[in-house]
């Protein structure tokens, strides 16, 4: 683990520990992280995670991308776990590279992660497409996830409107203090990749997502 902070952020650490180890970097309000990792999902999780350790509810958001494509399934995180350790319980968002986003949970240490799952598509509603009937994915400008005791929720700015309630939200006890940031896995065990999380918003409460 890395002790030196980046931004808002404390400390940063390459959770489960991938074949390729991870970096991170910040240019004005631009985190780049760089990450291979089989994934973040069934029992255990591989990624590149920049944090802070807190207590409280939770209001995190940000505009996610990758600028140079790669790995449909590879995503970037938005983050709040128990601890480093790679099966930790953990509530997330994220933002998959062919557009899905999803709002996952592991309920208890070295369980199975659990989702839910929404993928967005226009008919005519986007430019592009072969005709007006071509279904597009539209890939959300903004996700963040707020924590209000033991409830959390995803938040979605599909096309930079005001940011909304996306879906019900999940319950999940966890244990004052506990990791809150953002991460990436390329989702390929020994091939990394790229992610960049800009427009941060971190505040140490709940309604602050923006």
């Amino acid at each position: 683990m890395e002790n030196s902070p980046i931004g808002v952020f404390k400390g940063q650490a390459d959770v489960g520990g991938a074949l390729v180890p991870g970096r991170a970097s910040l240019a004005g309000d631009t985190y780049t992280i760089r990450s291979a990792g089989y994934n973040v999902w069934y029992t255990r999780d591989e990624f590149r995670f920049l944090f802070k350790r807190i207590s409280g509810d939770v209001s995190l958001a940000a505009n996610l991308a990758y600028p140079d494509g790669g790995f449909r399934d590879h995503k970037a995180l938005l983050v709040i776990r128990q601890s480093l350790d790679d099966d930790a319980k953990e509530a997330l968002v994220a933002l998959h590279g062919d557009g899905m986003i999803h709002l996952a949970q592991r309920p208890e240490k070295g369980r199975r992660l659990s989702d839910m799952e929404y993928r967005i598509g226009s008919r005519g509603g986007l430019p592009g497409g072969k005709s007006p009937d071509s279904l597009l994915t539209l890939n959300a400008k903004r996700i963040g996830i707020e924590k209000k005791g033991d409830q959390f929720t995803l938040w979605v700015s599909e096309q930079g409107e005001p940011m909304h309630q996306f879906g019900a939200p999940i319950t999940l006890k966890l244990t004052a203090p506990f990791y809150v940031g953002i991460g990436f896995t390329s989702h390929l065990p020994g091939v990394a990749e790229t992610a960049t999380v800009s427009n941060l918003v971190f505040e140490n409460r709940a309604g602050r997502v923006r």
